[in-house]
């Protein structure tokens, strides 16, 4: 209950920041267009005053105004509102009035047209900020996509070690990998919500609550089925339909609605010369940088890791040299998780999340695996960068919509050219 209504009243105010709609607007004898203007480089976002907004019609300019100290603006339009519906307008921003150093982040998208068709007033947002790719320099675009693909490719390698691990130890492709991220962002959240626990304790109950969740899917589910010889199929229909429950699960208990941590600082973007750098997406890469390269030292140094990669090489070889390969699975489940666990923590930092962020992102992370060679630890991580750098610069020719694209192109092409990955062996079967 407690959710719903913080999410009701979440709703309730961004209607009021964003559209300037009131039921008294709506009950108003003329229909107004309105809206507020903020530059979005500063955190939080600056109002900008004394902008200058007019509305025409009919190609005669029927309202003006500007907006006040608070960056908002209202001009009602002249005539009944049932006279004025399916008429268009055209509302105007007149970028001279701007004050020094703001600018739209796209300069061309001063005018918008608005075709009337509710008496309800008309909100009208403008995107003011550091400029978009498109009226920017290739180089200077090219630039910030690469290092927020480098950003992205770093989180994503920790989703993908585990799921790389539990592949190549178990032979299971996982679909319900992507509930274990979304668990971690989720617990992290419930014990700031609902405890009100800060965000760093949150977070590290959440990546050992996580750990042990990855025990659990292990010691319920898949040693199971390991025990009475289910195949590989059959147990990832299992995981597809685990998959499915997991999320209905999370959705009764925490909504569809996006989340946001508290406690976390949010930080004006860094001018780098022409390029801006997001602090919270640089602090996280950095986290996860050093999370990788213990990750990787552990495996190419330690007892455990050594064992894993003889499991993973030729589990019935290294059975038979006396490693206990059920106890090195169990082993990779709770890292497994504990990792996947924090990626999805890491990513609500900066995207913030819902009750399914880790199924949005499992084809990254599928995409990710299979590049960089399935069950090869270096592998999900090079790949993972590969896969991060290619999503964002795709969006230099492609709509930021069909990014994600890239990910299930790149997933079809090594299929079929080198199905093995860049890392991985070629092995010959039958």
């Amino acid at each position: 209950m407690r959710l719903r209504l913080a999410a009701l009243f979440s709703i309730i105010a961004c209607a009021l920041v964003v559209g300037g709609f009131s039921p008294a607007a709506a009950a108003n004898d003329t229909i107004d267009v309105n809206g507020t203007l903020t530059d979005s480089r500063t955190k939080p976002p600056k109002p900008v005053p004394n902008v200058k907004i007019s509305v025409d019609m009919n190609g005669a300019e029927v309202a003006t105004a500007v907006s006040g100290t608070d960056g908002k603006f209202s001009l009602p339009l002249p005539g009944a509102p049932d006279e004025l519906l399916g008429k268009t307008i055209t509302v105007k921003l007149d970028t001279s009035t701007f004050p020094k150093g703001t600018t739209l982040t796209d300069p061309k998208k001063t005018e918008r047209k608005v075709v009337i068709r509710t008496n309800f007033d008309i909100p009208i947002g403008y995107s003011i900020g550091p400029r978009s790719d498109n009226s920017r320099p290739f180089l200077e675009s090219f630039t910030e996509r690469a290092i927020n693909g480098l950003f992205l490719g770093l989180l994503l390698a920790l989703a993908s070690i585990g799921l790389s691990l539990i592949f190549g130890t178990t032979g299971l492709t996982n679909f319900a990998h992507g509930e274990l991220v979304t668990f971690g962002a989720l617990v992290a959240y419930f014990f700031q919500d609902a405890w009100g626990w800060a965000f760093i304790p949150a977070a590290v109950v959440a990546v050992v609550l996580s750990a042990a969740g990855g025990y659990a899917n292990d010691k319920l589910l898949w040693k199971p089925l390991r025990g009475r010889g289910t195949g590989l199929i059959a147990m990832m229909i299992v995981s597809i339909g685990l998959s499915i429950f997991l999320r209905n699960i999370y959705q009764y208990f925490f909504g569809a609605d996006n989340h946001q941590y508290r406690g976390v600082r949010a930080f004006a973007p860094w001018r780098l010369g022409p390029i801006d750098v997001q602090p919270k997406a640089f602090y996280v890469a950095a986290v996860c940088a050093v999370v990788l390269v213990v990750v990787s030292l552990a495996v190419q140094r330690t007892r455990l890791g050594k064992a894993t990669r003889a499991v993973a090489d030729n589990p019935a070889l290294a059975a038979s040299s006396g490693i206990a390969v059920d106890k090195v699975i169990t082993t990779i489940w709770i890292v497994g998780g504990a990792l996947a666990g924090m990626s999805g923590i890491m990513w609500g930092v900066v995207n913030g999340f819902d009750y399914q962020v880790g199924f949005k992102i499992l084809l990254l992370v599928f995409a990710a695996v299979t590049l960089g060679g399935l069950g090869n630890v270096w592998g999900a991580m090079v790949g993972s960068v590969l896969v991060g750098l290619l999503v964002e610069l795709s969006s230099l020719v492609l709509p930021p919509e069909l990014k994600y694209v890239t990910a299930l192109v790149v997933l079809i092409l090594v299929l079929l050219v080198r199905p093995q990955g860049l890392l991985g062996r070629a092995e010959r079967i039958g």
